[in-house]
């Protein structure tokens, strides 16, 4: 499965933005989807995943209650929204995809991979 993400921005500290990451393929309801980020010096670090179902979600610590993670499989696309942004969720965003996912989703489970888009919380 092919991968595309975009709807990174530069956004103020408590804003919003959505995130998307449309997929090619027919197969892409049969896979897992997670949200990975990379900040500049820092290593890639596990955001959100969500069941090829979507009924089943994992969030990071760090964006619990203020990210949502939800696929909509007819669109082939997965979403991130974000919620009260901070300065710290500056990073590069990358969708990823996976045959499966654990309760602690790591990058080596997934095989494919977008781009990225870059989002920018300024203070």
């Amino acid at each position: 499965v092919q991968l595309q993400a975009f709807g990174g921005g530069l956004v103020q500290a408590g804003g919003s933005l959505r995130l998307s990451c449309a997929a090619s393929g027919r197969t892409f309801k049969t896979y897992c989807m997670g949200w990975f980020r990379q900040a500049p010096g820092k290593e890639r670090e596990f955001v959100a995943a969500v069941s090829w179902t979507g009924g089943v979600t994992y969030y990071a610590d760090s964006v619990k209650g203020r990210f949502t993670i939800s696929r909509d499989n007819a669109k082939n696309t997965v979403y991130l929204q974000m919620l009260s942004l901070k300065p710290e969720d500056t990073a590069v965003y990358y969708c990823a995809a996976s045959p499966f996912i654990t309760s602690r989703p790591d990058a080596a489970d997934f095989d494919s991979w977008g781009q990225g888009t870059l989002v920018t919380v300024s203070s």
